[in-house]
């Protein structure tokens, strides 16, 4: 009856590799996170531990508890027919230089159909990249255009990965689906922790449902944060949802 709670710097770029170190360890717990933001400022984020707040650092948390649980990833992005393969990178810095062997961000933005000068955070909210690994499509999120038109993505790159370009379905369908389905499992909600990447907000800013989402979380018990990347069992990903739902006690119809 464990589980485990991840919080990272998010600017460290070392997520993969601290979740790949910690899944080995962890074995069968489930586990989900997400990095620290600063609301967009991407100058300075910090984890907060024994009283104060950190830089370069993780926390991990392990929570056991004889409610039932269920930790859950969910994200909306529907994939289109655009591949572009990731030509040179540097997986270091999450840095991409060219893409189908040109510079990655004039291949980019004719896959999402605009002018390289139109590339900002919306047009990133709204058409993210995804690899797919095992039949499922998981995001990348580019962070920012360089002047020499590489791109810096919140998420790892490598050269040789074939990425697809995405666009959104409903969030909030989305998220529907995972918490019922949760809740179904657990019972009524003690409570849902969940760690929400801040470009879904920023979408539902956009597309004028936040209200709406709002609503549905609160109704659902949900707190949490938003956040620079999101880590669900041992995976660093963008643009996801990701978290648990924890049932009242003596509420539970099943097994988490």
């Amino acid at each position: 009856n464990t589980f485990a709670i991840t919080l990272l710097d998010g600017l460290s770029s070392r997520e993969e590799l601290v979740l790949a170190t910690l899944n080995a360890a962890l074995g069968t717990i489930p586990q989900f996170g997400g990095s620290a933001g600063d609301d967009e400022r991407l100058a300075n984020t910090h984890v907060f531990f024994d009283g104060q707040f950190h830089t370069r650092a993780a926390t991990v948390m392990l929570v056991n508890t004889p409610l039932d649980f269920r930790v859950f990833s969910t994200h909306h992005m529907e994939a289109r027919e655009e591949k572009l393969v990731v030509t040179h990178a540097d997986a270091k810095s999450r840095t991409v230089y060219e893409l189908n062997a040109e510079p990655a961000a004039e291949a980019y933005a004719r896959a999402v159909g605009v002018a390289v000068e139109e590339l900002d955070r919306k047009v990133f909210a709204l058409r993210p990249m995804g690899v797919r690994i095992g039949g499922h499509y998981f995001v990348r999120s580019v962070q920012r255009v360089n002047a020499d038109k590489s791109l810096t993505f919140y998420c790892a790159v490598e050269t040789g990965i074939v990425m697809t370009a995405m666009e959104p379905g409903s969030l909030l369908d989305s998220v529907r689906t995972q918490i019922e389905a949760s809740e179904r499992i657990v019972g009524p909600p003690l409570v849902t922790i969940g760690c929400d990447c801040f470009l879904r907000r920023l979408e539902a800013e956009f597309t004028g449902v936040v209200d709406e989402v709002s609503d549905f979380l609160r109704h659902h018990k949900v707190i949490g944060f938003n956040t620079y990347g999101e880590q669900f069992d041992g995976m660093h990903i963008n643009q996801t949802f990701t978290g648990v739902v924890i049932g009242q006690p003596d509420a539970g119809h099943g097994q988490n």
